[in-house]
C-alpha cells in the first residue's frame, strides 16, 4: 500500500480572502500603494466559506495536506503572518505542514489547489492542479467531491 496522496493548498484567494482585502484598503487609503505590505494584513484576512471545514474532510478522505503559499516579497511580515494565520484558523498541528515558496513548481505532491494556474510555478508543479475557482472546480464542494472520488478509485 502507498503512502497517503499528498495536497498542496493555496492561501490567497483559495483559502482566505486577499482580493478583496486588497481593493477594501486601496479603498480607504490611495496613499497606499500595496496595502499587502502593511503589518497585520494578513492576519486580518478572512477565510473563504466552506474553507476551512472542506480541509478538515478531506484530511479525513486520506489525505496528507499541506498549505503551500508564496508569501509577499513586499512584506517580510507576511512570513510570520501567514504562520499565525493557519495556527488561528486551522490549528496547531497545521504549523509544521505550512511551506513558503515564491516558486510551487519545486515542492513535490500529487495534488495542487490553487486559484492561478501559472505565475508561480504552479505550471511546472509534477502533479495535478485544481484550479479552484474555475468552471470545473468554483468551489470548495467541487474540490471535496473530486478528492473523494480520487481517494476511492486509487490504491492509497
Amino acid at each position: 500500500m502507498k503512502e497517503k496522496p499528498i495536497l498542496h493548498i493555496d492561501m490567497d484567494d483559495t483559502i482566505l480572502h486577499y482580493t478583496p482585502a486588497i481593493e477594501e484598503a486601496l479603498r480607504h487609503n490611495l496613499e497606499i500603494k500595496y496595502p499587502q505590505s502593511q503589518i497585520d494584513f494578513y492576519r486580518n484576512l478572512m477565510p473563504i466559506q466552506g474553507a476551512i471545514v472542506t480541509i478538515k474532510e478531506i484530511e479525513e478522505y486520506g489525505y496528507d495536506i499541506y498549505i503551500l503559499s508564496c508569501p509577499s516579497p513586499l512584506n517580510p511580515h507576511s512570513y510570520t503572518e501567514k504562520r499565525i494565520w493557519i495556527e488561528e484558523h486551522l490549528g496547531t498541528d497545521y504549523i509544521e505542514k505550512l511551506i513558503l515558496t515564491m516558486n510551487k513548481g519545486l515542492v513535490k505532491g500529487d495534488y495542487l489547489v490553487d486559484d492561478w494556474t501559472e505565475g508561480r510555478g504552479q505550471e511546472n508543479f509534477e502533479g495535478e492542479l485544481l484550479h479552484y475557482g474555475s468552471v470545473k472546480f468554483p468551489n470548495w464542494n467541487t474540490i471535496s467531491d473530486y478528492l473523494k472520488s480520487k481517494i476511492k478509485s486509487s490504491t492509497y
